[in-house]
């Protein structure tokens, strides 16, 4: 028995004497309204106020099989995009355990969400608005998501266990010319650039690749064939769901594994998959009438097994006909018997494959793909996740009346660590000869050593830890006549220390809540947040986030009785926050209040010959940087009308994120930079703002339609975003000349004309060359312009095709960096999202059948084709897109420039030559579900019994869908059929 199957063995045993003799139906336990869990405590839905969506879990996963905690949210809940709510850009810190994704929050503490799995969850929760998370802290102000996992609730014991197998196969692969097509083209690339030396790849050559008679002399190598790939590939799933109890106490136990497996199919690379075990558990004690325990904890196991290099980034870069003259794996039989030390060098080898097969290349090429997956070695990429917490609740009533306390501690510990077998491999070079039409190796040269170690090696050895804790008294007392009255006293925090990083990531907040309702008619609720951050200057290191709620449920008022109206609740917010997530410059979080100074080598010489480092300033001293501030209103709507048969929700948002930290203020004089090695005395200050709008939608309607029961939701989110204010040099010879007013998502680019051709230039017979016509605007992005290449609008007229000329062209979803001339720069600083996301789901019951579909779409963005599958330049690897390259015969039908050995900014330059519209829908989901008769299962020992069959990715609709759906240099998209089993004892 090995250490999983004991774990399993010993859990299965505890919970079994844990759940007591008692073996009642759960249906009591059940009765009670769900509530909805918020910040630090838990909401009736109907006196929800605005900006929060939840999902049940429990609920979902009867007909919707999902295999990681947020999926699928997007079609359930408006305003969340999968990656951000409202559209706000999530953290950068590197230390951030989760990811690029709001604050996460699982059973009140702050964790990585792909720590937690469908089957553990009970209810997620999406804060979205301001007013929601002001409890949170400065940690919490771009919105949090809460994750409450399912806790034990029924008396005796129940088991639920599920399993799954599935099959994920590859949307699309990317398509690459073979050797004789890329030779051929490469060869007019060296025509178009006139180059000295003419053509590179000869006739015969190109031939002899073409022809196939020696693959291994003349490779033409698909890295995309069933050689390499397989056609699908398994994911297989198991769980084991433990919960019961007593008068006492109640537990639940989550028992979790699943293997998946990987797309290549050679060498050790066959063998890669990726597997995970878990186990998540929790325990409720009833100490005494006013004090309540609870205790969580939860281990994961995770590795990845995987080969060394990088397959899928080399076949997008990797030429079919390289290494030249020798294919990744040659045959021994090639070389000629008589090539004695040849022989010699691979008898000595430790890399023949099945004793006969060798890994070639040239110098410049010292290894390949095809043989990393044989001869290199793999590697174990290691991560163990343990979580703890506990807690108590404990009434007061006896001594205040609705009075309790609450507090909570926990420690999180995750290491990371990846094991190798880092073994080397030699590439030899053949010299090749040929006798009687017969070519042959006729000698080696061995390039690289080689190494087998025999031994796994550790690296990458890295670490996380975080510890929480949280208390509360809370409040909460309906008064005679109606009055519902609720409070909270808040202190929480958080800290998490990882290796590589001197600073802790923390959280520090006190939270004063007070809320008020009458019968649920008229509501309030106030909150203030006291928030702390080591970020800024002492003195600014402490602020108050206010935030205040008024709600109106229109449908209990008098006048509304008898309508079709069931349920119509206005609510209006404002909130102030304080925030430091965005107390960030330059990849630093830290000190950017204080005044920098660097030194650098090749300074002062003395007359004795010595010399001294300069030093000098890179920033100047702010003693006033301050937090940044989200400061929202925002209009809720929610209603149910005609017995609940339409329900809505709707939010109008209004965000200003103010104050956003720059380097090197315009404001300043210009003496104060760029001074001794580039240095500045300019402070960084507060001064940006980005401003967000948009409306936030969920409608549901429900019906039932002779023996069919159907639910149609659909969800979505109309976002607008632009810079309320922006730090810049207006330059006005610029086309464009203000970033202010601008979306924050901006897609910044040239606009294409076309062409040039033959009749834009003098053409000189003598030397061959080409020269622009005088009275044409002269490109100046880079690069030299022949016939073929660009032509940019000269947008601002000034004779110059530069970056002046440069125009908004529409909107991207990534929020685009920028210098102070609003040029872009560098890489995105966060993501918004679509202007317009939507999610559909529907859901048919007919007797035991229930069929589940859902969908989700954006619209209203755009992207470029900025990789070298699209656009080919230099040495790129040809793609079939090559193949509407420019030439004065294709002038009038090109869909590509002119090939060029050489590089061209020109052509490369984002334009409306390479955008696209990213609209799209996504039949994301279907599933089919069959719940056996629970009548047939009566007096037996399985109480219930579900199959299932569903499939993920199905389809795309969309002008550009295998575009979109086509990954360079990364592993294929998939979509994913699956058959699964529930069973209940």
């Amino acid at each position: 028995m090995n250490s999983k199957h004991k774990i399993l063995f010993v859990l299965l045993a505890v919970a079994t004497l844990t759940a007591g003799a008692q073996n009642t139906s759960d249906a009591d336990s059940l009765a009670a309204k769900k509530k909805v869990h918020v910040a630090f405590r838990d909401v009736d839905p109907d006196l929800l106020l605005g900006g929060i969506s939840y999902v049940d879990m429990q609920e979902l996963q009867k007909k919707d099989y999902t295999m990681s905690s947020l999926e699928d949210m997007y079609a359930l809940v408006g305003g969340w995009n999968g990656n951000n709510l409202w559209g706000m850009d999530n953290e950068r810190l590197d230390n951030n355990d989760n990811g690029n994704l709001p604050l996460v929050i699982i059973d009140g503490v702050k964790r990585p969400s792909n720590n937690v799995l469908p089957s553990e969850i009970e209810q997620v929760t999406f804060l979205k608005s301001a007013q929601a998370v002001v409890l949170y802290g400065s940690k919490g102000a771009k919105g949090a998501i809460l994750i409450t996992t399912k806790r034990g609730k029924v008396d005796g014991l129940r088991i639920d266990a599920n399993a799954n197998t599935g099959y994920h196969v590859a949307k699309e692969f990317p398509q690459y010319l073979g050797s004789a097509e890329y030779m051929t083209l490469y060869n007019e690339a060296c025509l178009n650039d006139q180059l000295a030396t003419g053509a590179k790849y000869s006739q015969m050559d190109i031939y002899n690749h073409a022809a196939g008679i020696n693959p291994y002399r003349y490779p033409n190598v698909n890295y995309y064939s069933d050689d390499y790939i397989r056609k699908a590939y398994n994911r297989s799933e198991a769980t084991l769901e433990i919960q019961g109890g007593g008068t006492r106490a109640h537990f639940y136990t989550n028992i979790n594994y699943y293997r998946l497996e990987d797309l290549l199919n050679f060498g050790i690379a066959k063998s890669n998959y990726t597997d995970r075990f878990s186990v998540r558990g929790n325990v409720d004690l009833v100490i005494n009438k006013s004090i309540k325990g609870f205790a969580n904890a939860s281990a994961t196991f995770y590795n990845a097994n995987k080969n060394k290099g990088n397959f899928w980034s080399e076949a997008s870069t990797m030429r079919p006909n390289f290494p030249e003259n020798a294919a990744p794996l040659i045959p021994i039989e090639w070389v000629d018997p008589n090539a004695s030390k040849a022989l010699a060098m691979l008898g000595k080898s430790l890399n023949l494959l099945d004793g006969h097969l060798f890994p070639g290349g040239t110098k410049a090429t010292p290894s390949n793909a095809i043989a990393d997956c044989y001869f290199g070695g793999k590697t174990r990429d290691v991560s163990r996740q343990f979580q703890f917490d506990a807690g108590f609740t404990y009434d007061m009533d006896k001594f205040v009346r609705g009075l309790s306390f609450k507090t909570l501690f926990s420690i999180d510990y995750a290491a990371l660590y990846s094991l190798s077998y880092d073994n080397k491999y030699a590439v030899f070079i053949p010299t090749w000869s040929n006798y009687n039409a017969q070519d042959a190796i006729v000698g080696l040269t061995q390039q690289g050593d080689e190494l087998v170690t025999g031994h796994m090696a550790m690296s990458g050895s890295s670490y996380r830890q975080t510890v929480s804790w949280n208390g509360h008294f809370d409040y909460d007392h309906t008064f005679s006549g109606g009055h519902h009255v609720t409070g909270m006293l808040l202190a929480n925090m958080y800290t998490t220390t990882a290796s590589g990083a001197y600073h802790r990531y923390a959280n520090a907040n006190l939270g004063l809540q007070a809320g008020y309702d009458y019968r649920g008619r008229y509501l309030a609720e106030v909150s203030l947040a006291g928030v702390h951050s080591a970020r800024l200057p002492k003195g600014h290191r402490e602020a108050l986030s206010p935030s205040l709620t008024l709600g109106w449920n229109i449908a209990r008022e008098e006048f509304m009785a008898n309508s079709c109206v069931d349920d119509l609740l206005l609510s209006a917010n404002y909130s102030d926050l304080n925030e430091d997530i965005d107390v960030y410059m330059d990849s630093k979080y830290f000190y950017l209040y204080d005044a920098l100074w660097a030194t650098a080598g090749s300074g002062f010489t003395w007359n004795e010959g010595a010399t001294t480092d300069r030093t000098f300033s890179t920033m100047g001293s702010n003693p006033a940087l301050d937090f940044i501030h989200r400061k929202e209103y925002s209009v809720s709507l929610r209603g149910a009308f005609w017995n609940r048969l339409i329900t809505t929700d709707l939010t109008f948002f209004n965000t200003d994120m103010s104050g956003f930290i720059i380097k090197n203020p315009t404001l300043f004089p210009s003496h104060l930079q760029s001074g001794l090695s580039g240095g500045s005395f300019k402070p960084a200050i507060n001064n940006n703002i980005q401003n967000r709008r948009g409306l936030d939608f969920s409608v549901t309607a429900q019906k039932q339609l002779g023996g069919v029961h159907a639910t149609l939701g659909v969800v979505g989110t109309w976002l607008n975003t632009s810079w309320k204010k922006y730090d810049e040099t207006v330059d006005p010879a610029a086309a464009q000349k203000h970033t202010e007013g601008q979306a924050l998502d901006a897609l910044w680019g040239y606009k294409c004309l076309g062409f040039y051709t033959t009749d834009d230039f003098d053409y000189n017979a003598a030397t061959g060359k080409y020269t622009l016509k005088e009275g044409l605007p002269r490109p100046a992005i880079g690069g030299t312009i022949l016939p073929g290449d660009l032509k940019h609008e000269d947008v601002n007229g000034d004779g110059t095709i530069n970056n002046k000329d440069m125009v908004v062209l529409g909107r991207s979803g990534n929020i685009v960096a920028l210098d102070n001339s609003g040029n872009p720069v560098g890489t995105a600083l966060g993501t918004t999202a679509a202007p317009w996301t939507v999610g559909v789901n529907l859901t048919l019951k007919y007797k035991n059948f229930t069929l589940f579909a859902l969908g989700n779409g954006q619209f209203g963005a755009y992207a470029m084709r900025n990789n070298s599958y699209y656009y080919m330049e230099r040495e790129a690897k040809y793609s079939v897109n090559a193949l509407g390259r420019w030439t004065p015969e294709t002038a009038d039908v090109a869909t590509h420039p002119r090939l060029t050995t050489l590089t061209s900014a020109n052509n490369s330059a984002a334009s409306t030559f390479w955008i696209y519209s990213t609209n799209r829908f996504n039949i994301r989901k279907l599933q089919l579900t069959y719940d056996f008769p629970k009548e047939k299962f009566a007096g037996k020992a399985v109480q219930g019994l579900s199959l299932y069959l569903n499939g993920n990715d199905l389809l795309t609709i969309s002008k550009n869908r295998k575009l979109m759906e086509t990954s360079i240099g990364t592993a294929p998209q998939t979509r994913f059929y699956n058959l699964g089993v529930k069973v209940t004892l």
